[in-house]
């Protein structure tokens, strides 16, 4: 069981990656209050970061239990789109909506994913390092990393080395394509449109201005073009994993920049801006049905910065197992 502390703010219909909230405020992050603590799950993520409690539970469509993990400091897991029943959540995008736990350890979101998944708790064994595969995704993952992320980033692929991971640098064109196939209208916007369509008519004026555009991108988009959009992803899906075969693990920076100051984020044109970075590698995730952790770097006073592992999807519990590994490693 599990006691229940109470509900936790979070960005308007879950639709953005910074953690901004104008109507009810925006958590300040606890490594800077005067941060953003990243999103949708922003409250969770703060809760979990000061110590309220052990776990926040949260949704993520394009990263938003793994984002506000890495800009607070703790742990943010995003299981196999299949994985947990979403029953009872209400949606943003059924195609990429997953649910997830914020915690404090691999170990608690590993219990607390079991729990979801309507599985028996068991204990997590730790895989072993010496041997494992990882791929370092090149190309668009590692563009624009700001200079803290790209230090932490760089050392923590030293101590992965130094345990025995093979690492390699792998291109993926299957991002490129899936970027294509989203731009300029992701499948997200479509879907919340036609969800919130009859609120966006009526009500316009309490939706959050910077989310309400990004639904309406949507508006234009047929029935038939998002079908068709949808068989494209599966395709990109299939290619994906295929090319995943034999690779192990994908590891990456969770977001390529800290946590933007509030300040950073109070004009529309640089919020966008930020949240697109922000959302970036994450979404790779939930466009291809992986399933992926995210994990706190070692900080030394400074800002959180999070290291990302993804995995094939269906391959929950063997990440968990390398996730833990891999705590441990960077706790040393």
């Amino acid at each position: 069981g599990a006691v229940i502390v109470g509900k936790t703010n979070m960005v308007e219909f879950a639709f953005s990656g910074v953690g901004a909230n104008p109507h009810y405020g925006t958590p300040g992050n606890p490594a800077d209050r005067g941060r953003v603590p990243g999103g949708s799950t922003s409250g969770g993520g703060v809760a979990v970061a000061d110590q309220m409690c052990e776990i926040a539970i949260g949704t993520d469509t394009g990263g938003s239990c793994r984002i506000p993990a890495a800009l607070c400091g703790v742990v943010g897991y995003k299981p196999t789109k299949a994985r947990v029943p979403t029953d009872g959540a209400f949606p943003l995008s059924p195609t990429l909506d997953s649910i997830g736990p914020i915690a404090t350890s691999v170990d608690a979101c590993f219990r607390t994913d079991a729990i979801l998944a309507g599985e028996a708790p068991r204990r997590l064994d730790l895989a072993p390092l010496k041997g494992l595969r990882a791929a370092i995704p090149q190309g668009l993952p590692l563009a624009d990393l700001d200079a803290t992320v790209a230090a932490r980033f760089a050392d923590a692929l030293a101590r992965l080395g130094k345990a025995g991971v093979t690492l390699s640098d792998e291109g993926f064109p299957q991002f490129d394509a899936m970027q294509a196939l989203q731009s300029p209208v992701p499948i997200a916007s479509v879907e919340a449109y036609a969800i919130h369509r009859d609120r966006i008519a009526t009500r316009p004026q309490d939706f959050d201005p910077i989310v309400l555009a990004r639904m309406q991108a949507g508006r234009d988009v047929t029935p038939e073009r998002h079908r068709q959009m949808l068989v494209e992803r599966a395709a990109l899906v299939r290619s994906m994993d295929a090319r995943l075969t034999g690779l192990g693990i994908l590891v990456l920076p969770t977001t390529p920049i800290v946590a933007p100051t509030q300040a950073e984020v109070a004009n529309a044109d640089a919020f966008v801006a930020r949240n697109r970075l922000l959302l970036r590698n994450t979404g790779l995730g939930n466009s291809f049905d992986l399933c992926a952790i995210s994990l706190p770097l070692p900080r030394e006073g400074g800002l959180p910065v999070g290291l990302m592992l993804m995995a094939r999807a269906g391959q929950d519990q063997r990440l968990f197992a390398i996730a833990a590994a891999v705590e441990k490693l960077l706790a040393v």
